[in-house]
C-alpha cells in the first residue's frame, strides 16, 4: 500500500519539477483532456495546480477517515464527490500543501501496526472500506490523478491548449 502511493508520488513530483523548470506558467491552465478511467467527467478541465488541490484534499480527507477508523469509530458524515472539488483560482503555493498531505497521510497510515480495522466507511463508488481499503485507494487515486496531469502536459506541449 505505501509502496503504491510512494511510487506515485515520486511520479507526480517528477512531472512538477519537469513543468517548473521547462514551463512555468502552464500550471494555471485549465486543459480539457479525454476521459480516463477512474476520472469523473466534471474533472477533465482541470489545471495541474486544481489537480494538486483535489489531490490534497482527497489526501486530507483520507488522513482524517484513517484516524477515526482507527480508533474504533465510524466518520460522521458522508463522503461524496462534491466536496473534494478543488478551487478555481489555486496557484503555485498549492504544491507545497499537497507535499504536505501526503506527508501527513503517510504519517498516520504509519502509525497503524494493523489496517485492518473493524470499522469500515463507506466510499461513494466502492462502498464500505476499512482503513487499509481507504489507504490502497489513495495510491491508486493518486496514480489516476498523475495520469492525469501528463495528459495535461502532452496537451501543453503540444501546443492545442484549450483554456
Amino acid at each position: 500500500m505505501r509502496e503504491s502511493f510512494e511510487l506515485e508520488r515520486v511520479k507526480v513530483r517528477k512531472l512538477l519539477e519537469s513543468l517548473s523548470s521547462k514551463y512555468p506558467a502552464w500550471g494555471e491552465k485549465r486543459i480539457l483532456i479525454d476521459r480516463l478511467q477512474g476520472l469523473e467527467d466534471s474533472s477533465r478541465y482541470w489545471s495541474v495546480w486544481m489537480t494538486l488541490d483535489h489531490l490534497r484534499i482527497v489526501n486530507d480527507s483520507i488522513s482524517q477517515i484513517l484516524k477515526t477508523l482507527g480508533r474504533g469509530k465510524i466518520p460522521e458524515g458522508t463522503a461524496r464527490t462534491e466536496d473534494v472539488k478543488p478551487g478555481l483560482e489555486v496557484g503555485a503555493e498549492i504544491v507545497e500543501l499537497y507535499e504536505q498531505s501526503c506527508d501527513q497521510l503517510l504519517e498516520i497510515a504509519g502509525a497503524f501496526l494493523n489496517l485492518k480495522t473493524t470499522v469500515s466507511f463507506a466510499h461513494p463508488w466502492f462502498g464500505p472500506l476499512d482503513a487499509g481499503g481507504w489507504y490502497t485507494l489513495a495510491g491508486v487515486h493518486l496514480g489516476i490523478h498523475r495520469k492525469q496531469i501528463e495528459r495535461i502536459m502532452d496537451r501543453l506541449s503540444q501546443g492545442s491548449a484549450e483554456s
